[in-house]
């Protein structure tokens, strides 16, 4: 985990000139479609463990729309995360959903964004005390927020440091979560469309 924070560091740290670089008048074509994926390490909160495993998603953008649609987009996220379970006990999460996203694309080769995430989750664990013995999976509408940064590396090729909350619970407004894992996903995604200065 130490070598992973490391490593969120150093990038975060190459990207701050991006900051000065302003996005030019400029229009985007191609197919307004982003795909990627990376690997996540979330702490799950219920063996106390943090667990591993790849993600993907895909962004649809309405860049061509109307002018308030811009910088709107959904996103669709698939999660695994059963890397890295402690000896002797069993837990795998996974999630599949999608939602709002709005990205800021304010600077040339850097963009902040925020999503809202709707998931169907499954949970595959141990035995939990105080539950029937049979009692060992279950699954969830889930609730995910949280945002990131993408960085343009060369071309179309962005890398993409993402970070996100989960609310396992059976009702959202229902203020005793069951369960909030909450983690980080470091990858890298192709962007179909592209930019075409004025």
């Amino acid at each position: 985990m130490r070598l992973k924070s490391l490593l969120l560091m150093l990038f975060l740290t190459a990207s701050i000139p991006a900051f000065s670089q302003v996005e030019p008048s400029a229009a985007e074509k191609g197919l307004p479609l982003v795909v990627g994926g990376g690997i996540s390490d979330f702490y799950t909160e219920m063996i106390s463990k943090h667990l591993e495993g790849p993600t993907v998603w895909a962004d649809w953008n309405f860049y061509r729309g109307p002018s308030f649609l811009r910088g709107f987009g959904v996103e669709a996220e698939v999660r695994d995360l059963d890397f890295g379970q402690p000896q002797g006990q069993k837990l795998q999460l996974a999630t599949f959903g999608g939602g709002p996203v709005y990205t800021w694309r304010h600077f040339r080769s850097f963009h902040p964004y925020g999503k809202f995430l709707v998931d169907y989750s499954a949970m595959d664990h141990i035995k939990i005390a105080g539950l029937p013995s049979w009692y060992t999976a279950d699954k969830w509408t889930t609730y995910a927020c949280g945002g990131g940064v993408e960085y343009r590396t060369w071309g179309n090729v962005w890398i993409r440091a993402d970070y996100e909350y989960q609310f396992w619970r059976v009702e959202f407004f229902n203020p005793n979560s069951f369960l909030n894992p909450q983690g980080f996903t470091v990858g890298a995604s192709y962007n179909f469309g592209h930019m075409r200065a004025h």
